[in-house]
């Protein structure tokens, strides 16, 4: 055997065990914040930032966090589940103030940041504004988690998941295009940066679209559940790289294609069941990716570099906040005027503090050449930012929302909607029960024996929907919500059982949704 053989072998066994020992560190602190009660309190993302922070205290590192690591291994699966996961008729009905956050928010942020660094710091305005691209992209995974587990509004979570789903390809893009001016490589010129980010755009969402409807459609042609969900891991990282290399973004081309998979590939080519394989199978791959994502951010923190830098870490604190506040309160208030559904204070003051920043940032700033004096003060500056919005906003997000009382009668209406489901599937198995050929080999009376308990259980169901309806009347309003959504499903998946069958060759605009919006006006 070849010493180069014998070397590979040898580096190859070494991260294995590297990535073992990051896997069961991480998978042990997720399994351990949902057994005790106190941990509970906690979402599990920050629960392990502050694990790998104790690691870094003692100074045991894992696993060196390259930003190739993040940018092409880790984000292209986060993003492509948050998108596959987002609703699009909620999406489309937030677009204003998501776009405005996500695009006229990453160059404010990018603007306040650079000049709050460059005056009141001793770095240079080119370096600051490569801190400023890097800081403008929002993480709300800890956040969102929070939303859900509380009960939080709906819209918040649309807003906060939507925004972060477009700022993150835009922040990679401005990032892109301010990197160079430093370097020497390239002047900044007005004309020229619109073009080249309306390219990296136009690119990332054009190979989007190529790669979401081509397996749309070809998932239609069979019913193959594993094949199926392949084709969805393969089109997060296939667009992504394939986009990359096309010199487009990456991160636009994942988000697009999670968007069209998951509202309308999953819709005309899978059935019920393939599309609940699939979403369990990307709500454990995030799981995953988050559980060593986040161990690993707070593993690489230097405490003695960090210490060297608080003057540069305190005023990018500083600017993120209020940048964030001219973002939320300023653009929340121009999409006001142009929206029916309006963003209140409360939720307007959730979604400022809730603006934490994390792994795409801190790949940006790892990304910076080598060569580029200043490259330190960037890295130091980026991981105090984020380890300030991770611990303190994201630990305090929750405050926020009891406080500010967003979390409401959700959890109600969550134990209500439950309540409903249950009664649904409860009557489709006395259904079937009452239906069934009886199996000569099963005694009648055992028949009976399963509907009489089937029956009782149902019989405490009715009473449970029936108290919390007379507690709660409020109620009465998810259930129209219920029926609209029903009649919305049923005339989608009506267009796609004929695209399938091949008696249509283009999915219709709906028409449901049009009668209801004009019930409504009139």
């Amino acid at each position: 055997m070849s010493l180069e053989s014998t070397v590979a072998e040898a580096s190859i066994e070494q991260s294995l065990k590297q990535f073992l020992i990051v896997l069961s560190v991480s998978l042990s602190v997720a399994t351990l914040s949902r057994i005790f009660s106190w941990f509970r309190k906690i979402p599990y993302t920050l629960l392990l930032v502050i694990v790998g922070l104790g690691l870094a205290f003692v100074n045991i590192r894992l696993v060196n966090l390259s930003p190739e690591l993040i940018l092409e291994i880790f984000l292209p699966p986060l993003l492509f589940e948050a998108a596959w996961n987002i609703n699009w008729r909620e999406l489309k009905a937030n677009w204003l103030p998501v776009i405005l956050f996500a695009v006229a928010g990453v160059i404010i942020s990018v603007l306040g940041i650079s000049f709050a660094l460059s005056s009141f710091t001793s770095i240079s305005l080119a370096t600051a504004l490569l801190v400023g691209a890097s800081l403008s992209a929002t993480d709300p995974v800890s956040v969102v988690a929070l939303f859900r587990e509380l009960g939080a509004g709906k819209r918040l979570t649309v807003l906060m998941e939507g925004e972060s789903l477009f700022n993150d390809g835009v922040a990679v893009v401005a990032f892109v295009l301010l990197v160079g001016i430093p370097l020497g490589i390239e002047d900044f010129s007005l004309p020229t940066t619109i073009t080249r980010f309306a390219a990296f755009v136009g690119v990332g969402v054009g190979i989007g679209c190529l790669v979401g409807f081509g397996i749309s459609y070809l998932t239609q042609r069979f019913d193959i559940p594993l094949v199926e969900q392949s084709l969805t891991l393969v089109s997060a990282y296939g667009t992504y790289l394939i986009t990359e290399e096309l010199g487009g973004s990456g991160v636009i081309g994942v988000v697009t294609v999670g968007i069209i998979l998951g509202n309308f590939g999953s819709r005309i080519g899978m059935n019920p069941r393939t599309r609940l394989l699939v979403s369990e199978f990307w709500e454990f791959l995030a799981f995953f990716v988050n559980s060593i994502v986040f161990l690993l951010i707070g593993d690489q923190i230097e405490f003695g570099s960090l210490a060297n830098n608080l003057d540069l870490i305190f005023v990018a604190i500083a600017a993120v906040l209020l940048t964030r506040i001219v973002v939320i309160f300023g653009l929340g208030a121009i999409a006001n005027l142009f929206t029916p559904e309006k963003i209140g204070l409360r939720e307007q003051t959730v979604l400022w503090w809730g603006g934490l920043r994390g792994s795409v940032s801190i790949a940006l700033a790892l990304s910076v050449p080598v060569i580029l004096d200043g490259r330190q003060d960037i890295i130091d500056t980026v991981f105090g930012v984020v380890l300030f919005t991770l611990l303190i906003q994201g630990l305090t997000t929750q405050v926020f929302l009891e406080k500010l009382d967003l979390i409401g009668d959700q959890p109600i209406r969550q134990q209500y909607s439950e309540a409903l489901a249950r009664r649904e599937a409860l009557n489709r198995v006395l259904v079937y029960l009452a239906d069934a050929k009886i199996s000569p080999e099963i005694d009648l009376d055992y028949y009976n024996y399963q509907q009489q308990l089937v029956k009782a259980q149902l019989e405490k169901t009715e009473e449970e929907i029936h108290n919390l309806q007379k507690e709660h009347p409020q109620l009465q309003q998810l259930n129209i919500e219920q029926l609209r959504e029903k009649m919305l499903d049923i005339e989608a998946e009506t267009y796609a059982e004929f695209i399938r069958a091949g008696r249509l060759s283009k999915r219709l605009s709906p028409v449901v949704q049009q009668i209801m919006a004009e019930a409504e006006e009139h």
